[in-house]
């Protein structure tokens, strides 16, 4: 399994063996006071669940309003409840992202996040309430209250609303630095631009003017909390209409642990019912991501995707990802009564309800069918390509035994491991491998190779019928 704690090589997720590390995962974030996981049932059975199914990633959701509910006030037992949940997931090897939570800023404005002291909306409206999104466009309030943060306007105390989140921040790192389990810090969702966002549609052009306003806010995230962490891994997002497929202009933020999160959905699925449409847009968006990242060096994830049931919507964006070699973090583990979002209960999920026996009809077999599949959690070299056939059942692999950071290759014996989900290999599977030994026992769910010697690249083939067959001749 990956060794933790989890750090990068340039674009790359990396364990303490320098292993490529593919993430796949969920998305568990409670929108609803109190904000925390445990409080609508979800506890160890689910991370077994989740283990079992294949996934290694669980994005928690951290809403701010919990954490500082007044100035200068931390609600520590609210953390506790956190590092609960991170603990559980741990035990079953599952690493943990810590997401600053936010849709529609505040409650006032039909959404939550930011606490309730740090609305500043200049006492206009908070009308028409027509929903997530189409509030972000419409409510004079909204665009105020993320106006005051972008300015950052001073609190009841005289304290800048950044300078809150940033120590808020630093607070929520003191409690997790030393928690290998923890994946990182994600330090905002989906910046909302405010009354500036019409400068931020141009695709080829984005808003640089806002984003820079949004470099110095993560900037000033990340100091705060390299005082107290220096260790673990800071996320950042781009401003939400990346999204549209439109470029960001987030600078280079100089710290040598950060990674880019960014998310892409298809947004004319909602209304449509498919994805009809949407690959010229999705593509762009990973291209974009992929564009950024070789410029800063920095990691790279996509940390939310899907909210919906759509067969060829969530085969499209899997395939994608795989296709480009980035993990994952899908929306959502479960519904839970989440009031900002374009998704159902019946549609958004792969579990209905937590706190219910994890099985029949409180299982989203759909959309588990198309999201727990096969992929490569940790390989002992360089990844050329890798992919998953949902309708065949054939998953391939084929890297390089080089060391991503550049530091020679890696030794005779080192070990790739490659999860086979028992949802898809029911009956088992048969693997045709190539420059690498089989030291796992037959149809195991945790697929592991060892590296035969003098050998520089690796090919593996797993399907669901044939015969096991291994060589140490090169793969290719």
């Amino acid at each position: 399994m990956p060794a933790l704690p989890l750090a990068h090589s340039g674009r790359w997720i990396t364990d303490t063996q320098g292993r490529v590390v593919i993430l796949h995962g969920m998305n568990m974030v409670y929108k609803l006071p109190p904000y925390a996981p445990d409080a609508i049932g979800f506890n160890d059975d689910d991370a077994a669940f989740l283990a079992a199914e294949g996934y290694n990633t669980v994005r928690v959701g951290v809403i701010y309003k919990a954490v500082e509910p007044k100035p200068d006030v931390y609600d520590d037992h609210y953390l506790s409840r956190i590092a609960n949940t991170v603990d559980i997931l741990g035990r079953h090897g599952i690493v943990s992202m810590l997401d600053f939570h936010q849709d529609l800023y505040n409650e006032k404005f039909g959404g939550e996040g930011f606490p309730d002291w740090a609305v500043q909306d200049d006492g206009l409206p908070n009308q028409p309430q027509l929903g997530f999104t189409e509030d972000y466009f419409l409510e004079p309030g909204l665009e105020a209250a993320f106006d005051n943060l972008w300015s950052n306007s001073a609190a009841s105390d005289g304290i800048g609303l950044q300078d809150h989140h940033a120590a808020a921040w630093a607070h929520v790192a003191q409690t997790f630095k030393n928690d290998s389990n923890v994946l990182g810090y994600e330090l905002l969702n989906e910046p909302w631009p405010g009354l500036q966002y019409p400068t931020c549609v141009p695709p080829l052009v984005g808003c640089p003017v806002f984003d820079g306003t949004l470099t110095q806010v993560y900037q000033r995230d990340i100091a705060a909390i390299r005082k107290v962490d220096p260790r673990t891994l800071i996320w950042y997002e781009p401003n939400v209409i990346f999204n549209n497929g439109v470029v960001t202009n987030v600078g280079n933020l100089g710290d040598a642990q950060a990674g880019f999160a960014f998310h892409d959905y298809c947004l004319t699925e909602p209304e449509t019912g498919t994805n009809t449409g949407c690959d010229p847009f999705d593509d762009l968006v990973f291209a974009n991501a992929l564009s950024h990242v070789a410029s800063t060096g920095d990691a790279l994830l996509m940390t939310e995707f899907g909210a919906t049931a759509d067969a060829s919507n969530l085969t499209a964006m899997t395939n994608r990802a795989d296709n480009n070699m980035v993990g994952w973090q899908e929306w959502a583990y479960c519904y839970c009564g989440d009031p900002t979002t374009s998704g159902s209960a019946s549609t958004e999920a792969i579990v209905v309800d937590p706190s219910k026996p994890l099985t029949g009809s409180n299982l989203v077999a759909g959309n588990l069918a198309l999201l727990s599949r096969a992929y490569p959690q940790a390989i002992a070299g360089t990844p050329k390509s890798y992919g998953f056939d949902t309708s065949s059942g054939t998953f391939t692999l084929d890297y390089l035994t080089t060391r991503v950071d550049g530091q020679g290759s890696f030794p005779a014996n080192a070990q790739t491991v490659i999860v086979l989900p028992a949802r898809q290999y029911p009956q088992g599977y048969a693997v045709t491998v190539q420059g690498a030994r089989i030291i796992s026992a037959p149809n195991a769910e945790y697929l592991k190779l060892a590296s035969c010697a003098g050998v520089s690249e690796i090919t593996v083939t797993v399907a669901k019928t044939g015969t096991t067959t291994q060589s140490c001749a090169a793969g290719n």
